[in-house]
C-alpha cells in the first residue's frame, strides 16, 4: 500500500507528488527503523536530522490511518524506550586506593604497624610477648607486600631511566630526586625503610639477648636513625666485652 501525504504542516509528513512519487522530507522513513536523532514536531521545519544522540535510543512506531481528504496516511510517533549511557571500559578504583590518599594512607599504616614492635624491645625487653614478637616473621611479611604494591603502583617507563641516569649506569642524585618527587615513590621508600630499621633493631635486640648486652638505645636509635643504631651497638657490644675481662682478670 502507497504511502499518501502528511498534512503539510507536519515536518515528518511523507509527502506524495501529483505523478505518485514519495517527496521525502529527510532520509527515508520506513516500519521498524530506529532514528539516531531526536524526532521534534512543533510547526517549524525538521531540525537535527543528523545530530546523533549518544544518550538516547528511539523508535518510530507507524500507524495507518485513512480519510477522503488525504486519502491513506503515515502517522509517525516517536516512542522513548530508556536511556542507555555509553560507557568506555574504564577499570574501577576506590576512592581511598588512589593517589596521595593511598600514600598518605600507607605512610601512616607502616609507620603505626612498627611501633609496637620497638615499644616491646626498649619496655619490656626480657618478657616473653618481647621474645616471641621478635621471633615472628609476620611484620615483614604484611610490611614487604605493602611496599611491593606501592612500587607497583609508583613504577613508570621513566624508573629505569632515572635509576640508571649516569652513562656508567649508576644513579645521579638529581635523576633519584626527580623520582622522588612522586608521593606515591615516597610512600613506598618509606616502607621500605620501616622493614630494614625494624629487621636491623631486631638483629640487634637478640644479638644483645644472646650475650647478655644493653640493647634499649641502640634499639631506640635503628627506629629513627638505624645505622647509628647499629653503630651505638657495635660500640656498646665492645665495650661490654672489655668491661668483663676486665673483671675477670681482676
Amino acid at each position: 500500500m502507497a504511502f499518501s501525504s502528511f498534512p503539510c504542516h507536519s515536518p515528518l509528513a511523507l509527502k506524495i507528488d501529483h505523478l505518485g512519487h514519495t517527496i521525502k522530507p529527510c532520509g527515508t522513513v520506513k516500519k521498524g527503523q530506529k532514528f539516531p536523532f531526536p524526532i521534534r514536531s512543533d510547526g517549524t521545519e525538521l531540525e537535527h536530522c543528523n545530530q546523533i544522540q549518544l544518550y538516547q535510543r528511539t523508535r518510530v512506531n507507524f500507524i495507518k490511518d485513512w480519510s477522503f481528504i488525504g486519502g491513506s496516511r503515515v502517522v509517525v510517533k516517536p516512542k522513548h524506550i530508556r536511556l542507555v549511557p555509553l560507557r568506555k571500559a574504564n577499570r574501577v578504583y576506590a576512592s581511598w586506593l588512589s593517589g596521595s590518599q593511598l600514600a598518605s594512607s600507607a605512610f601512616t599504616l607502616g609507620t603505626t604497624a612498627v611501633l609496637p614492635f620497638y615499644t616491646l624491645m626498649v619496655l619490656a625487653p626480657n618478657s616473653e610477648l618481647t621474645k616471641k614478637s621478635m621471633e615472628s616473621s609476620v611484620p615483614y611479611v604484611v610490611l614487604g607486600v605493602l611496599y611491593a604494591y606501592l612500587l607497583y603502583l609508583s613504577w613508570t617507563p621513566e624508573t629505569v631511566a632515572l635509576i640508571f641516569a649516569s652513562k656508567y649506569l649508576l644513579p645521579e642524585l638529581t635523576s633519584i630526586g626527580k623520582m622522588f618527587s612522586s608521593e606515591m615513590t615516597l610512600a613506598s621508600a618509606w616502607i621500605h625503610l620501616l622493614v630494614i630499621d625494624l629487621f636491623a633493631a631486631r638483629h640487634v635486640f637478640l644479638d644483645g639477648q644472646e650475650n647478655q648486652i644493653e640493647t634499649r638505645h641502640s634499639v631506640s636509635m635503628c627506629l629513627f636513625f638505624c645505622p647509628i643504631g647499629v653503630l651505638t651497638h657495635v660500640i656498646t657490644k665492645e665495650i661490654t666485652k672489655s668491661a668483663r675481662k676486665n673483671k675477670h682478670g681482676i
